[in-house]
């Protein structure tokens, strides 16, 4: 497996341990994590492999790390990369933007080859930028009320991505 550069934005906390639950299950050895407000992009374009992930804040916005960050990445940069996603959002507080991050990364990031669609079962929300069609673009968490699923939802998760990445 090719070295997985897992990228995230985080202000409380959550989504560094999220990404930290994350490369233990994919193995530390095969992962390298990058708190984006540290980042270049040279240092992301040098992965063919791509975790990204942000909360989400106020009405739908990226993490402020990553608002700072995005401007700076072109749709063509992801040619050629597998890319999963990883967004985190209180379901019940922000009901009508739940992991609106998601969307935002997606789009920057649909150049590449995108693994690791999540369903939205169990999940209860009004609106998200987020899904398509049944399922969010990525992987949603909401340590804020659902922390109790965490862990299952984050192996489910690497499961199903971890072959995508050779």
């Amino acid at each position: 497996m090719k070295k997985i550069g897992i990228f995230y934005g985080s202000d409380s906390g959550n989504t560094q341990t999220v990404c930290e639950k994350i490369a233990d299950k994919l193995g530390k050895e095969n992962v390298e994590l990058i708190d984006v407000a540290k980042a270049s992009k040279d240092q992301l374009l040098g992965f063919d492999n791509l975790i990204l992930a942000s909360s989400t804040y106020g009405s739908g916005d990226l993490q402020t790390d990553w608002e700072d960050f995005i401007g700076s990445l072109e749709e063509g940069d992801f040619s050629g990369k597998t890319v999963a996603l990883v967004g985190l959002g209180d379901q019940d507080t922000y009901s009508d933007t739940f992991c609106d991050a998601l969307y935002h990364l997606y789009e920057k990031a649909k150049g590449g080859k995108l693994i690791g669609q999540t369903s939205t079962d169990g999940y209860t929300f009004d609106d998200s930028k987020a899904v398509d069609g049944d399922k969010f673009v990525g992987l949603a968490i909401d340590e804020d009320n659902q922390d109790d699923l965490t862990e299952e939802r984050i192996d489910s998760w690497v499961n199903q991505i971890k072959s995508n990445f050779a």
